[in-house]
């Protein structure tokens, strides 16, 4: 930066303070979709959107994906305003939790590989090192190691 761009930009008038730029992000969005002009609805609302470089509709798991520089409640504040239900997506993969069998982690309609993300299904913070090695090994069914 030179001296005169520091000069210039000492006497320029700003009246937006908020410089700050958004990132990168991508939002996942969990909508009830039951036909075609409820998923075209959904992604056109989202799509003209400032910021959002793409959108990607799954009507069979009732997701929608933006990426973009975008805020993720704006964009749940936009799909709502189309009059569907929406939330943010609840799910994780099921091989990302410590405790998949929780109860509170279990979905009967969650997409297939996927659980809740519930406090209940986590590891607490202050598990010893045995704790967090015994997550990989299931009591249920032996021969399934996550490791391999």
């Amino acid at each position: 930066m030179g001296v005169m761009d520091h000069i210039v930009n000492f006497f320029t008038i700003t009246t937006n303070t908020n410089n700050k730029k958004k990132s990168m992000q991508t939002v996942e969005i969990k909508v009830k979709m039951d036909c075609d002009g409820c998923e075209r609805r959904v992604k056109n609302s989202v799509k003209y959107m400032k910021g959002v470089k793409t959108v990607e509709v799954n009507r069979k798991q009732s997701k929608v994906t933006v990426n973009g520089y975008v805020d993720p409640n704006r964009v749940l504040n936009r799909i709502k305003s189309t009059g569907k239900r929406a939330e943010f997506w609840p799910y994780v993969p099921y091989n990302v939790v410590y405790y998949p069998h929780a109860p509170q982690a279990y979905d009967k309609r969650a997409p297939a590989g996927m659980v809740k993300n519930v406090p209940q299904a986590q590891l607490p913070p202050n598990a010893t090192e045995e704790e967090k090695f015994a997550y990989l090994f299931s009591d249920d069914n032996p021969s399934a190691c996550s490791i391999m």
